[in-house]
């Protein structure tokens, strides 16, 4: 009789302790109780890793993420859930999304995953608020504001991209994405820190580009993981920078400190190439994929040239800014591309939303490419169509609609620059030569695009 009381006691006990574990399970979980105001749907995954495996999961398709789209559908445009470590509020809503980025410093700041703080530092440049913010930015743009693009950059674009191309008749396979990384980083590199990338091949290239691969990656700091060869990557030594930034801390009561500097001309490297490249080897994927594009495309350059006294000569400022169908032709490869998968923000008070509330303190993600992929504003969305920019004003700034550059106070400082590399290249490109496509091509994301086996192509004088 003991014995069977003992047992009975037992399965009580353990009975106890399953519920008692069921209970943590669930709470982990739906990350809440009673008590808590009524908080956006979602889940948060498993314990540690929550929701991330299935967030990395490769999706072959223009389409909105499937990640996203499971979770619009059972949830609606506002859910939560937990990624790379941290939980996280994630927008699909492009009014809220909208919002969000317009009321920073109000209702929201900056934040970055912890991934991204690792890699930059807790108190790098890109997280800065207020009036250093605007400082910063006031700073970059004397060297990507119009004056300079006008004066300078026009011309160091240009005559880059003659030499880079020139270069690709005499190779028998050009990896797109790699050679035009490594072209627009020169440029960059060139302006800033007087550095010839070329001539050292490529090896200050070879670092920022390891940095891109690890920095929206699950922070695992371990041999093989892009993650790992990031932060290797990452260690980095002091370097001559531009005179600008000497002069700016030389001035009596600037802000600008050594480490703000380096920081500054870190992430001016850093941003410089990865995402022009990614995009134009996008828009010639596109364009390999439809010739009526393709030759509207290369007629718009034909006549820009056959108007000019000497077809040789450099392109003109007058002459970039008529290029109207080049620019539909980046605008539509941008929203189809989404280059910048995701931003961040924090919510710095309580927000009321849809009848949830998103307390103080919650990290935001919104997701661009909702908004971009929105069949109630473009019609059929994942099909490249460049013309359906014609006869609606350019998103200079950013919009609901349109995220590919972010918007209101963090609108990319070098938004105008990337539009002019991409257009001064096509009109080298589609003025003298023709390619064939040899392999690759595959679009992946990851959610950031990925060309997982390159786009090569071979590169041919024009008929």
């Amino acid at each position: 009789m003991a014995m069977a009381m003992d047992h009975l006691a037992a399965v009580l006990v353990a009975l106890a302790l399953a519920t008692l574990l069921l209970r943590l399970v669930l709470g982990w979980r739906r990350g809440g109780g009673a008590c808590e105001p009524r908080l956006p749907p979602g889940s948060r995954g498993l314990p540690l890793v929550g929701e991330t495996l299935e967030f990395f999961t490769a999706s072959p398709t223009l389409e909105l993420l499937p990640f996203f789209k499971r979770r619009l559908e059972r949830y609606g445009p506002i859910f939560r859930t937990s990624l790379v470590g941290d939980d996280l509020v994630v927008s699909l809503d492009p009014e809220f999304s909208a919002r969000v980025l317009q009321q920073e410093e109000r209702a929201f700041q900056i934040w970055y995953p912890s991934s991204f703080m690792r890699v930059f530092g807790a108190d790098n440049v890109i997280t800065a608020l207020g009036p250093l913010h605007r400082h910063i930015r006031a700073l970059m743009l004397r060297l990507f504001g119009p004056e300079s693009l006008r004066l300078a950059l026009l011309r160091d674009v240009q005559r880059r991209a003659r030499a880079e191309l020139r270069s690709w008749l005499a190779q028998p396979d050009v990896e797109v994405r790699t050679a035009t990384s490594m072209m627009i980083f020169g440029v960059t590199a060139k302006k800033l820190i007087s550095h010839d990338d070329a001539a050292s091949q490529g090896s200050l290239w070879k670092c920022f580009d390891a940095c891109t691969r690890g920095l929206l990656s699950f922070p695992l700091c371990v041999p093989g993981t892009a993650f790992y060869q990031c932060m290797n990557a990452a260690e980095r030594e002091a370097v001559d920078f531009f005179d600008v930034v000497i002069d700016e801390m030389d001035r009596p009561g600037s802000e600008m400190s050594e480490s703000i500097a380096l920081d500054l001309l870190f992430l001016m490297l850093f941003a410089s190439h990865e995402t022009t490249s990614i995009g134009l080897t996008a828009i010639l994927k596109f364009l390999t994929d439809n010739p009526k594009a393709l030759q509207e495309l290369a007629e718009e350059h034909e006549s820009i040239q056959r108007r000019r006294a000497d077809p040789d000569s450099e392109v003109t400022w007058e002459e970039y800014k008529s290029m109207e169908f080049t620019s539909h032709v980046i605008h539509e490869a941008l929203r189809l591309a989404n280059i910048a998968p995701v931003v961040f923000r924090k919510a710095k008070q309580d927000v009321q939303i849809n009848g949830y509330t998103i307390p103080q303190g919650s990290k935001i993600m919104i997701c661009p490419s909702a908004a971009h992929m929105n069949p109630k504003v473009y019609e059929d969305p994942s099909v490249f169509n460049p013309w359906r920019w014609k006869g609606t004003p350019e998103p200079v700034g950013g919009s609901k609609d349109f995220m590919a550059f972010g918007g209101c106070v963090r609108l990319c400082v070098g938004a105008d620059f990337a539009k002019l590399q991409m257009s001064i290249f096509l009109h080298c490109l589609l003025t003298k030569y023709r390619w064939k496509v040899i392999s690759g091509g595959t679009m992946v994301f990851y959610p950031g695009l990925r060309f997982p086996d390159g786009f090569h192509i071979h590169l041919l004088p024009k008929d």
